[in-house]
C-alpha cells in the first residue's frame, strides 16, 4: 500500500512524503478497508509536528478520518456487522493511506446517496455539533443560536442541526465568502466577527427580530474558537454557552460575574471521551444524526473550492487547512469513488 508515514516530526506539512509499505493483512479483530477519501483535521497538523496531546510512537501513519470500502472482515468474528464491499466511514490512526485496519467500534455505514468525500468528514464534526447542541444545550424550536466560525467543519454541522431543531441561527465568519457559505447551509443572519461591534450587531438582530420581553440576545452560543467572554455580551437570561474548542489558540479566562448576572450556564463538550465515560450516548447521537440525514436536513460539508486528489495532495490540503482560508471539511480523494482494486 501507499501511505504518509511519519518517521520524524516535521515543521511544515509540505515536508511530508508518500512511501510504499506492506498492505495490512486481515486481522482477528479489525476490518481491512480500502480508503477512498480522508478528512483533514487541525490535530493532524499538531500531531505531525509532535505537538498533540496524543503522539503515537514513531514511525506512524498520519491521518485519522476516512471513508472507504470493506476488503476483509475480522477473521475471529463469526457475525460481523459489516461485510466485504460495504461502504463505511470512521476514524482510526493511519487514514492518510490507501488501506487501514479499523475496529468495528470506529466504523459506521456511509449514508445512502452520500459520496465517500462527504462521508470522510462526518465522523468528528457531526457528533460534536449534535452532542453539544442537542444533548448538552437542549436546543429546541424557537431558540436563537449563535454559531461562531460557522463556515468551519463543526460550524456548518452546528448551523444545520440548529435549523433542523427549529432554531434561528446567527452565524459569525471572518470573510464574505465564508459568510455566504454559512447562509447556503441555512444560517438566518451572518455577522463579521472581525468587526469590533459584532456583539452589538447580534443584540440588535435579536431585539429587532425576536419577540418577548428581555430577549435582546441569543439563547445558545456554540463556540469552537474561544469567544465565550465576548459572547456573554449578547446572550439573554438563562443562556447556554457551549465550550467546544479553542481554535484561536488561546484558552480564555471568563469574568464569572457575567455568568451570575445573566443566570447562564457554561457547558463543556469533549466528544472524544464519550466512548469512555458515556458510551450509551454515542449511539443515541448517531441515530439522531442519521435521522436528520434521512430527512434531508443534514448534508455533507466537504470543501469544494479546490480539489485535493491523491495522497501526494495531503500536504497541500493540510497547508490549506492551516491557512484558515478554507470552509467546511477539507477532504482528500485517495482513490475515485468507484471501487478500485488492491
Amino acid at each position: 500500500m501507499r501511505a504518509i508515514q511519519v518517521s520524524q516530526y516535521v515543521k511544515s506539512p509540505l515536508d511530508l512524503t508518500v512511501t510504499t509499505l506492506p498492505t495490512p493483512s486481515p486481522s482477528p479483530d479489525k476490518y481491512l478497508i480500502e480508503i477512498h477519501s480522508a478528512g483533514t483535521n487541525f490535530f493532524d497538523l499538531l500531531q505531525i509536528q509532535g505537538k498533540y496531546q496524543h503522539q503515537p510512537p514513531l514511525p506512524w501513519i498520519a491521518g485519522m478520518e476516512f471513508a472507504g470500502t470493506i476488503l476483509a472482515t475480522p477473521t475471529s468474528v463469526s457475525n460481523p456487522r459489516f461485510k466485504t464491499g460495504d461502504r463505511v466511514f470512521g476514524a482510526t490512526q493511519g487514514a492518510y493511506a490507501t488501506h487501514v485496519l479499523a475496529p468495528e467500534s470506529s466504523l459506521l455505514p456511509v449514508p445512502d446517496g452520500w459520496s465517500f468525500e462527504d462521508a470522510a468528514g462526518l465522523f468528528v464534526t457531526a457528533p460534536t455539533s449534535y452532542g453539544g447542541l442537542v444533548h448538552r444545550a437542549n436546543v429546541r424550536e424557537g431558540d436563537w443560536v449563535l454559531v461562531h466560525a460557522a463556515a468551519g467543519g463543526v460550524g456548518l454541522a452546528a448551523v444545520q442541526i440548529a435549523k433542523a431543531k427549529g432554531a434561528t441561527v446567527i452565524a459569525t465568519a471572518g470573510t464574505e465568502r465564508k459568510r455566504r457559505i454559512a447562509r447556503e447551509f441555512g444560517a438566518d443572519y451572518v455577522v463579521d466577527y472581525r468587526d469590533r461591534s459584532w456583539s452589538e450587531q447580534v443584540k440588535r438582530l435579536c431585539a429587532e427580530n425576536r419577540s418577548g420581553n428581555g430577549r435582546a440576545g441569543v439563547d445558545i452560543v456554540y463556540d469552537p474558537v474561544g469567544m465565550i467572554e465576548s459572547s456573554l455580551k449578547c446572550v439573554t437570561w438563562n443562556a447556554r454557552l457551549l465550550v467546544i474548542g479553542f481554535a484561536a489558540g488561546k484558552i480564555e479566562k471568563v469574568a464569572l460575574n457575567r455568568v451570575l448576572l445573566k443566570n447562564v450556564s457554561l457547558v463543556g463538550l469533549h466528544w472524544g471521551q464519550y466512548a469512555n465515560f458515556e458510551p450509551e450516548t454515542v449511539g443515541v447521537v448517531w441515530r439522531g444524526i442519521f435521522e436528520l440525514v434521512a430527512q434531508g436536513k443534514f448534508r455533507g460539508t466537504a470543501f469544494k473550492d479546490e480539489s485535493f486528489v491523491g495522497l501526494e495532495s495531503v500536504p497541500r490540503a493540510l497547508r490549506a487547512l492551516g491557512g484558515r482560508e478554507t470552509w467546511g471539511k477539507v477532504v482528500v480523494k485517495i482513490v475515485n469513488d468507484k471501487a478500485s482494486k488492491l
